[in-house]
């Protein structure tokens, strides 16, 4: 299906590092470039480097006084509580205005590929840091590399860009950055913000002419209810508003191994997610597609299995789920985490879904949430939010 896919790669990136303790580790990328390297995954695809945003494109969204206050603490190492930095969820660090340009430069290469045609599809695994606010970082996000990225491929001539957001918390900071913009369609899928950091996310946060879209899902919510909403908002909205780019933010939060949320997912149902994003991206978006990683803190039974898997199908080799994982990789997980690693890319699970168009079941959590989603957005994009 892919005439050709750029991975965005570049060993600093693992420099991104709030320090010992903190969820967002960086071995979590470095064991899924690792993952998919030892499947032959990134034999598939074309690897590039990437250099640091400069301060002109990080500008895009973010004030000129936050990047200069982020510059300061990496220069220093000193917290500046008054954007952010210097919190239990970001932690000052010397060195982590440079971290945090080189992810979002990775991020902004693919969307550079993508534009210019020299590649269908771009990843960044270590992108997605989709909390930061123009003025301040928030939720281990210092710089919104999606954000930036998308105002830079409007800048570019781009007419209309759909940003889909399926980590398990709200995409707040990217829908923030165009909740008045028409140009961008931005779609969170995320447990409810009754339970769930942001705390932002409900259905009625509609933004300019319903194209900010969010799907709160209920703490439990496992792979049927997760897909079955997913297909009740997502194709119809993308394929009504007909993106010139398709920007995916894939958390893998949703699992129901990660300790820091309460979705039920497996990875086997993210996989069947990749799968439907790549088709929603030839099917409405001309192919073009730009995923970035995301939220992820089940370092080595999740995050490297569910984004080899993205790759792979990015790549169109999607791995069969029974693929056991390389005895090289267990070693190496063993070494950097002395963790047991996953034997197999598969959690055995079906990941099959009932379709809403079936019927709406009003005592079903999961379903009274679709509808709440397809009544406040539906009607701006012409569309019936009856199943």
């Amino acid at each position: 299906m892919s005439r050709s896919v750029r991975v965005v790669w570049d060993d600093g990136l693992v420099a991104y590092d709030f320090g010992p303790g903190h969820p967002l580790a960086p071995v979590r990328v470095e064991l899924t470039m690792a993952l998919a390297r030892d499947l032959g995954v990134l034999d598939k695809v074309e690897q590039a480097g990437c250099s640091p945003a400069g301060d002109d494109e990080l500008a895009l969204v973010h004030d000129r006084a936050y990047i200069a206050a982020v510059r300061q603490v990496s220069a220093t190492g000193r917290p500046d509580l008054s954007i952010g930095l210097g919190t239990a969820d970001n932690p000052a660090f010397a060195g982590v205005h440079d971290a945090a340009a080189l992810i979002t430069g990775a991020t902004l290469a693919a969307a550079r590929a993508v534009w210019s045609g020299e590649a269908e599809h771009a990843l960044n695994v270590a992108g997605g840091l989709h909390h930061a606010m123009p003025a301040a970082a928030s939720g281990f996000c210092v710089y919104n590399d999606p954000a930036v990225a998308i105002a830079w491929l409007l800048s570019q001539g781009a007419r209309r860009v759909a940003y889909v957001d399926v980590d398990v918390h709200h995409g707040d900071g990217v829908q923030a950055v165009f909740l008045d913009d028409p140009r961008v369609l931005t779609v969170s899928l995320h447990e409810s913000p009754r339970t769930l950091f942001p705390g932002t996310g409900f259905p009625h946060e509609t933004g300019a002419e319903g194209t900010s879209v969010n799907v709160a899902l209920p703490a439990g919510t496992g792979d049927a209810g997760w897909l079955r909403a997913f297909h009740a908002v997502v194709p119809p909205l993308l394929r009504e508003f007909q993106p010139d780019v398709l920007v995916t933010q894939q958390g893998c939060d949703s699992h129901a191994l990660d300790p820091l949320a309460d979705l039920m997912l497996s990875v086997d149902g993210q996989r069947r997610t990749y799968e439907a994003l790549h088709a929603l991206a030839h099917e409405t978006a001309h192919g073009r597609w730009v995923a970035t990683g995301g939220g992820g803190y089940e370092l080595v039974r999740v995050v490297p299995r569910a984004w080899t898997h993205l790759i792979a199908e990015a790549a169109g080799s999607p791995l069969d789920p029974e693929t056991a994982t390389p005895g090289s990789w267990r070693e190496l997980v063993d070494r950097r985490t002395g963790e047991v690693p996953p034997a197999s890319m598969t959690d055995g699970r079906t990941a099959e879904f009932p379709d809403f168009a079936d019927g709406y079941d009003p005592a079903d959590a999961v379903d009274r949430a679709i509808v709440a989603t397809r009544k406040a957005v539906f009607p701006y994009h012409g569309l019936d939010p009856q199943p």
